[in-house]
């Protein structure tokens, strides 16, 4: 069941998101409405949705969780989701996606040399609109945040890049690499919330904490879904990391664990695969234990987020909200 967090940022973050998105140039504004589901590639009105909105449910909840009112969130919950989906129509380029939220991705309708632009333009519209929220004291203190967040996710994916050109991976290096990739900017989405709130210094490092280990979390359940997912759940074909020859944490632990495995994986990284190919690598991984062993990764992650925020003074609803939707990322299936 979606939690109710979910929504509730939804209506409370999108109309400021849409506004932002018609601040845009003319040229801008098309592919981005595509890529957020709300247009087709003609312009035309469309309810193909625009992601779970994880992001800014996190700076709403870290808002509410140090006892400020929502609408003190709106601006950092606006300028989360524009850095989270520059990054995913960049990553797409990178890793020659053509498909996302079970549609044709931004560069597949609109070109490569669209798809950058636009992921640039809505990077730089994050910082915009939380410098230009008038309603708060703190935009400066939660803009430092977001470079801070974007810096590192930037090298996170550069991380990426350079696991991927190599010939194998370790446990370490991905996890390290995932915690920049995607667990700087859910780090900073709740202690930006924390912070257009008003919160202590404690509350704000404890609610950091708590976006960095659920965003390892996250990113682990991602890998096991890059691999085992269903493509109906998933928008993506199934086995797309592999197909990719992604080095995800699945197959960073195989490398590691050598023997059968990890010689299977090795020959199998070689060249392109086919489905079958995919299929069988998938099986062999899941015989291993390997699918069982990074669930397990992330439920650790996820119970040290959670145990995060019994060490600081929270809102009681806001802490159950954070709970609530930290288990359901641990549980979802896209």
């Amino acid at each position: 069941m979606t939690p109710a967090a979910l929504n509730r940022a939804k209506l409370l973050v999108e109309p400021a998101l849409r506004a932002a998105v018609d601040s845009l140039d003319e040229n801008l504004r098309l592919p981005v409405t595509y890529h957020l589901g709300w247009t087709d590639q003609d312009g035309n009105p469309s309810d193909a949705g625009s992601g779970k909105g994880v992001r800014s449910a996190l700076a709403m909840l870290g808002t509410e969780a140090v006892h400020g009112l929502p609408d003190a969130a709106i601006s950092g919950g606006v300028a989360v989701e524009l850095i989270h989906n520059f990054s995913l129509i960049h990553d797409d380029i990178m890793d020659n996606d053509r498909t996302r939220r079970h549609r044709a991705t931004v560069w597949d309708v609109f070109g490569v040399g669209e798809g950058i632009v636009v992921g640039d333009a809505m990077h730089a519209l994050a910082f915009e609109v939380l410098l230009d929220d008038d309603r708060t004291p703190h935009g400066a203190a939660a803009t430092r945040r977001l470079v801070k967040a974007t810096s590192a996710m930037i090298a996170g994916q550069a991380q990426d890049v350079a696991l991927d050109r190599g010939d194998t991976a370790t446990l370490d290096e991905c996890i390290a690499m995932e915690a920049n990739k995607t667990g700087a900017l859910l780090a900073q989405s709740t202690a930006i919330g924390a912070v257009l709130g008003g919160g202590s210094d404690a509350q704000v490092g404890a609610l950091e904490h708590f976006g960095m280990t659920l965003g390892i979390a996250f990113q682990a359940v991602d890998d096991v879904l890059g691999i085992w997912g269903d493509a109906a759940a998933t928008g993506k074909p199934v086995g797309n990391d592999l197909r990719e020859q992604k080095k995800s944490m699945p197959i960073a632990i195989a490398f590691d664990r050598g023997g059968t495995i990890g010689d299977a994986v090795r020959a199998a990284f070689t060249e392109p695969m086919n489905d079958q190919q995919i299929q069988s690598l998938a099986a062999q991984l899941e015989s291993a234990g390997i699918r069982d062993q990074v669930q397990n990764i992330a439920r650790d992650y996820l119970d040290q987020a959670i145990a995060t925020l019994d060490t600081v003074e929270l809102a009681p609803a806001a802490k159950a909200e954070l709970i609530e939707l930290a288990n359901f990322i641990w549980e979802r299936d896209n």
